[in-house]
């Protein structure tokens, strides 16, 4: 009897360890990206001034259909969000890849922007003209993230 009792004892203790273990990591969060964002390797090989929506579109994808609002140009959003158990989900990084382009359809712009500390942040910009477009959808993209007006901050009025 007693090696029975001794191998119920280490299950006994098995058991336990697996549910210690799984409640510990029941209990740290867990990260999640949505949406697509072209690698840098691949937008580096777009020409401002050469390439046109088609070869963009060959090149690194079309993005969503959100992005191809008032044919103004391709953005691409990437966001991370943050789950914790039980709480909703908490939106902590976003991303977003603008390419605008001329009436012709030549690419024109190609910029892109990230948040630090809860403000936007031009990260990239390769440019022929410094007039930003699109600043309107860049709101709309961005300001769900806190009151962030993307208007002011990349203006600078």
């Amino acid at each position: 009897m007693s090696n029975l009792h001794q191998i119920g004892k280490n299950i006994s203790k098995a058991v336990t360890a697996l549910l210690l273990v799984a409640v510990v990591s029941g209990c740290s969060a867990t990260f999640r990206n949505h949406g697509y964002m072209p690698p840098n390797e691949d937008v580096d090989l777009i020409v401002v001034g050469k390439d046109t929506r088609e070869t963009v579109a060959a090149a690194i994808g079309k993005p969503g259909t959100a992005g191809l609002l008032a044919d103004s140009g391709y953005y691409y959003v990437r966001s991370r969000f943050k789950h914790y158990l039980y709480n909703a989900p908490q939106e902590i990084d976003r991303e977003v890849l603008a390419v605008s382009f001329t009436e012709k359809g030549v690419v024109e712009n190609i910029e892109r922007f990230g948040l630090e500390d809860g403000r936007v942040v031009v990260l990239e910009r390769r440019v022929t003209d410094s007039n930003i477009k699109g600043v309107g959808f860049l709101r709309q993209l961005f300001g769900s993230i806190g009151r962030i007006d993307v208007a002011e901050q990349l203006t600078g009025r």
